[in-house]
């Protein structure tokens, strides 16, 4: 899949709208009872660019990084605002924010995953796209030096230790992150009176598997 690591501008996207999306499919018995399943094993955001452009220069913007993306065609990343890091909106960043593994003496990479709790549940969803210069580990609590005790890639969201983490030792981590995403359209309509009269434009994006 083409993807092109590039943001689309964390300005624009600053007051669009969006969130995650699940698929579930319903059928409803004879006795009035139902049966729900899913064949996703994780959500899918869905966002509104449109809604953050407040300006022709905004639009100007949004158009040439749609057709440098040739449309849905090429992925890129997205910052969402309401949902980028570790830690709950309004804390700082650690190295213990998120469990994303318990040490064997064996493996030496973990990807990174971000918990997401209600009671007794928890859905686990796999971070892809850390920012560069954000992610900071800990192991056993204590925090580690990137590039010394271990290295990520931020292609993937990958972190691989130079030596394996010690037995039962928890592994976690702190980190900003991207979502992958790209243009659920391959029309962008811009009426320029609508848009000085207060409607933006539709720009529909929807995250990708990668």
């Amino acid at each position: 899949m083409a993807f092109h690591e590039i943001r689309f501008p964390a300005n624009l996207s600053f007051g669009s709208v969006g969130g995650p999306e699940r698929r579930t499919d319903i059928v409803t018995l004879a006795n009035g009872f139902e049966e729900r399943n899913t064949p996703w094993a994780h959500s899918r955001r869905r966002y509104d660019a449109g809604l953050g452009l407040r300006s022709l220069d905004d639009v100007a913007t949004v158009i040439a990084f749609f057709e440098a993306r040739q449309g849905q065609l090429i992925g890129f990343r997205w910052k969402d605002w309401s949902d980028y890091k570790s830690a709950l909106p309004s804390a700082e960043i650690t190295p213990t924010d998120q469990l994303i593994g318990i040490g064997d003496e064996v493996e030496t990479v973990f990807p990174l995953t971000k918990t997401y709790r209600s009671g007794e549940n928890i859905y686990l969803r796999p971070i892809t796209k850390p920012v560069a210069g954000t992610v900071r580990i800990a192991i056993g609590g204590d925090p580690l030096q990137e590039t010394i005790d271990y290295t990520v890639d931020h292609l993937t969201g990958l972190v691989t230790f130079l030596h394996p983490p010690d037995i039962a030792a928890e592994v976690r981590a702190g980190y900003e992150f991207d979502v992958p995403v790209r243009f659920d359209t391959d029309a962008i309509m811009a009426a320029i009176s609508n848009f000085q009269a207060g409607e933006a434009p539709n720009v529909p994006i929807v995250e990708v598997r990668v």
